[in-house]
């Protein structure tokens, strides 16, 4: 089975894995708008996929759903049981998934509870069996894990190397501890640290920096000062598909593309009836909701529009809002 990450460009650019964000529809626009190297889906149970009753089963596989056109598309899995990562890499691997990425960075302290995401750190024995299960059921698609830099400190120098013995194919490194939350500035400087300790052992896992990206040319540099591989983008895609696009000049350079606010709108339209068409019935339409501020900000009468459309009850309703607001320009 071919290995995707050994055919990117370098560098390359990954969309995050956001819960309730990157789902199904926001991924299908993004791509549609500006597609980035690596698409990754929200983070998974693998627990869920596994034993979850017929209708929250149903639930977790839509957040699975994905087009050919977001090719090549990473399936992110959690749990702290190698069986059920083992059934559920494989579940994964049917669906036609180029690849798996293990959450163990995750602070959310329900997920930790569970010994999952964050968790992990403390437990590398336990990571390590969760790496082998995955690429037992996984058929052959390269495995990755997305992960920070220690738990309550930085403890790259042990956790790193535990990793990188089991020969991932990439490894995701948040420049943040678990307690640090996205409280304090990203630290880039460990992502280098993770770089020599990868070239010092003398293996092929690619390393990609995480946090506090502005965008592609802050990614960029970022890459650059730290000798990694690529870069994972998250929190500045909200309300920017255009975040990976290809510049109104095209001499300016990748992922400096700037939309005018009837671009923005008509992008939100699109973007709920994707919604609406994928996820409907399934996801509460208030999900939706989270990324109105982000696409309506930034010029006179936004934030009048932006209150019209949290009120507006469902798809239909806040479509009728914005198809208004186009006509009357």
């Amino acid at each position: 089975m071919k290995n995707f990450w050994t055919t990117l460009p370098r560098p390359f650019f990954a969309l995050a894995p956001l819960e309730d964000v990157t789902d199904a529809a926001f991924r299908r626009l993004i791509v549609r708008y500006g597609k980035p190297d690596v698409i990754y889906t929200e983070f998974t149970s693998a627990d869920g996929l596994v034993f979850a009753p017929e209708g929250g089963r149903a639930k977790l596989v839509k957040k699975l759903l994905f087009s050919e056109a977001e090719r090549p598309i990473v399936a992110q899995l959690f749990t702290a049981n190698p069986e059920r990562m083992e059934s559920a890499a494989h579940i994964v691997a049917e669906l036609g998934f180029d690849g798996i990425d293990i959450n163990m960075g995750c602070p959310d302290r329900a997920v930790e509870k569970s010994l999952c995401g964050s968790a992990m750190i403390k437990n590398p024995p336990l990571a390590k069996e969760i790496i082998r299960a995955a690429k037992r059921g996984g058929g052959g698609l390269p495995v990755s894990v997305k992960t920070r830099i220690g738990y309550a400190s930085n403890e790259i120098p042990t956790w790193v190397p535990a990793l990188l013995e089991e020969g991932i194919a990439a490894l995701t490194i948040h420049a943040r501890t678990r307690n640090e939350m996205s409280d304090v500035p990203a630290r880039w400087e460990h992502v280098k640290e993770v770089v020599d300790i990868r070239n010092a052992l003398g293996v092929d896992t690619l390393v990609i920096g995480n946090g506090d990206l502005k965008d592609v040319a802050d990614a960029s540099a970022k890459v650059a000062a730290a000798g990694c591989d690529g870069a994972m983008l998250g929190r500045a895609i909200f309300g920017n598909p255009w975040l990976f696009a290809q510049a109104n000049n095209p001499e300016q350079g990748r992922g400096t593309y700037v939309p005018t606010p009837d671009e923005r709108i008509a992008a939100l339209t699109e973007h709920i009836e994707l919604f609406d068409d994928l996820l409907g019935g399934v996801v509460n339409f208030a999900t939706m909701k989270k990324h109105f501020k982000s696409y309506i900000s930034g010029w006179d009468g936004a934030k009048e529009l932006r209150m019209r459309l949290m009120e507006a009850e469902g798809a239909e309703a806040a479509q009728a809002v914005l198809s208004e607001q186009l006509s009357a320009v």
